[in-house]
This record gives C-alpha cells, structure tokens and sequence, in this order.
C-alpha cells in the first residue's frame, strides 16, 4: 500500500509526487484580480466625478446667495436712510423740492378762471342749436298721397296703414304726417316714423306702425328703396328684403305686393310725396 501511494502518476511525474490541475485554465486568477482593480478604478472615478458636481452646484449656490443679499442690501439701505432723511432733510430735500416748486409756480399761474369764463359761453350757444334742431323735422315732415286717388294719403289707423280722406281734425293730419329718414338698413333707402316714434314696417305683406325692437329682421322691413316708372315721375317704394314687391294699395290698405306688369298695379303703387299735413 505504501508503494502505491509513493508511486507518481505516469503522465506528468513530480519529484514530490503531485500534478497540476488540468481542467482550468492557466492565469485566471489573475485575470480576476486585474477584473477587480479595474472596477475599484472606475469606482474611484465616479465617486470623484459626483465629489466635484457637488462642489460645483454649492459653489453656484453659494454664488446666488450674494445677490439675493446684494438685493435686499438696498432694502436694508433705503430702510436706514428714510430716517437720516427725517433726521437730515439736505439729501432727501433737495431730490423732493421740486415736485413741490411746480405746485407753488401753479396757484400763481392760475389761469383756471380763464377756462371758466370760456365754459359758459358754449352753453350761450346750445339754447340755440336747440331751437334750429325741431325746424328741420317740421321741414322734413311729409305725407304720400295717392296718384289714382289723390283726395287719399297713408294714414295710420288702429296701427295698420291706410289710404284714407284726410279732414281737418288736427289727429287725422298728424296721423297722415311721416319723418323720412335714412334706411335702417340701407342708408341709400327710405325709413319713415311716426309722430309717436314708430316705423312703418310690413308685417305678413301688411304696412304697419310698430316700435323699433332693434333686430335685423325689423330693420329690413322698414327699409323700401324708391324706385321711378319710366313712364311717369311719380314714387314707388321697394321692400329691401324682399325684391320685386311694391308698397301698393289694395281696397285702400297698404300693402306689399308682388310686381305685375298691369296698368292697375302702375296705379296702385305710384305716390306723390308732398309736405307735411301737420
């Protein structure tokens, strides 16, 4: 049993009898060891690396710090000059005075009474202008009169708009009288108003007296452009919103009718407009 263990492998014999591992490669411990210095370096590098961010970002905050001192530095300036300037009124004064100067040259100025004398003279000339503005609505106060039956004029009766006999009672003359203004909605077109403030617009083809609700439907059916026949030079008026219809009178009421190419329709929708009743 001795022999045998005293006995070296037959392969590769040693003088002491034993034989080098052949199942791992040659050097790997080194490598490990050169694994491990390599990662303790990069280590190193980054712990440096985030070493000097740190100390950079303190050193930016630090550099922020001073301004934020720097700006409430004047504060602390400012708050300890206001009382050197209550104590020493030269540097505060001097700066000041001259607001108070202006104030003391204006009371000398003193031209406010000047303006106050020109004021009431534009109130001399209001009366007036007053008493030429209700002229021009007596001047433009108009009636439309009928051609086929010129005894006949627009009249406005229980708010529809008639072809009536115009007496001499003073309502009657009033009701029978219009202001033609500009269109409400074209200006190159007619508008006509009542004494009492209403338009004469078409309602469902019927001419009527109504208040203005200030819509856009109301302002085109109180809106007739005139038109002349070639064959004579009497009016007729053309609804805005709805081309080809004429005010024309059918059993002496206004109304809005289609065009027809008839001597009675020439008749029926041509007027004279002549000077107010009223």
């Amino acid at each position: 049993m001795s022999a045998d263990k005293s006995r070296p492998p037959q392969d590769r014999p040693w003088e002491s009898g034993w034989a080098p591992d052949t199942t791992r490669a040659p050097g790997t411990r080194r490598l490990w060891l050169a694994g491990a210095l390599a990662l303790a370096t990069i280590t190193a590098c980054v712990t440096a690396i985030t070493v000097m961010n740190s100390e950079a970002e303190q050193a930016e905050s630090r550099a922020a710090e001073p301004t934020t001192l720097s700006s409430s530095a004047p504060g602390g300036l400012i708050s300890f000059a206001t009382p050197s300037q209550s104590g020493t009124p030269k540097p505060g004064t001097h700066r000041r005075h001259p607001s108070p100067t202006p104030t003391t040259s204006a009371p000398k100025a003193t031209p406010s009474p000047k303006p106050e004398k020109k004021a009431p003279k534009p109130p001399k000339a209001s009366p007036t202008t007053p008493s030429k503005r209700p002229k021009p609505p007596a001047s433009t106060g108009i009636s439309i009169r009928s051609v086929n039956f010129p005894d006949r004029y627009w009249r406005v009766r229980d708010g529809y708009v008639r072809l009536d006999q115009v007496g001499s009672a003073a309502g009657q003359r009033e009701d029978a009288t219009f202001q033609r203004v500009a269109g409400l909605s074209d200006p190159s077109c007619y508008s006509f108003t009542t004494a009492d403030g209403r338009y004469l617009r078409h309602r469902s083809f019927v001419l009527v007296a109504d208040r203005n609700d200030g819509s856009s439907l109301f302002r085109q059916d109180a809106t007739f452009c005139p038109r002349v026949w070639s064959r004579s030079t009497t009016l007729s008026l053309e609804s805005v919103n709805y081309p080809g219809r004429f005010l024309r009178h059918r059993n002496f009421q206004l109304r809005l009718d289609p065009f027809e190419n008839s001597h009675r329709y020439y008749s029926d929708a041509s007027f004279q407009i002549v000077s107010g009743l009223d």
